[in-house]
């Protein structure tokens, strides 16, 4: 479970700094990695693996796209606390790839439901190892991603 229980909770670091963030200047959408997402969707998710990092704060940030039947895009820069079982979205950009800035963006726990599935989706499949992202690399959690994605298993 990436969630944690309320008394995990209490091992959060009370003096941890979130290091400041901005989107990526671009994202591509010719290379997306697929991410492995219930069949009854109907966009087609991906994550852009030149915007994947893990910084020094312990977040792993990327650009997840959604591509629609119709070819609209839209696609967030997000980032996904391991350790506290969250995500947070920073910025949101469409067909233009212009960003626009989430004004105050706020962490929020990661879970099955609609707007956070797909970043549970990526938890699962590689951008967490339990409840940490620490010793995990960008090339790891690709490797995880696309293993995830050939298995063909929704975790």
């Amino acid at each position: 479970m990436i969630a944690p229980a309320y008394a995990q909770l209490a091992d959060l670091d009370p003096d941890w700094k979130e290091l400041e963030t901005k989107p990526p200047a671009t994202f591509r959408t010719d290379k997306l990695v697929p991410i492995e997402m219930p069949r009854y969707l109907s966009v087609k998710l991906g994550l852009d693996p030149d915007s994947l990092t893990v910084s020094s704060d312990g977040i792993v940030r990327y650009v997840v796209v959604a591509v629609s039947g119709s070819g609209n895009i839209n696609a967030a820069y997000e980032g996904i606390w391991c350790r506290a079982g969250e995500v947070k979205t920073y910025a949101r950009a469409g067909n233009d790839g212009k960003w626009d800035p989430v004004p105050d963006p706020q962490w929020k726990a990661l879970n099955a439901s609609q707007p956070s599935m797909h970043a549970l989706a990526l938890a699962r499949q590689g951008v967490c190892n339990g409840r940490s992202a620490s010793g995990v690399s960008p090339q790891d959690i690709l490797r995880k991603l696309k293993q995830s994605v050939s298995d063909g298993v929704q975790r």
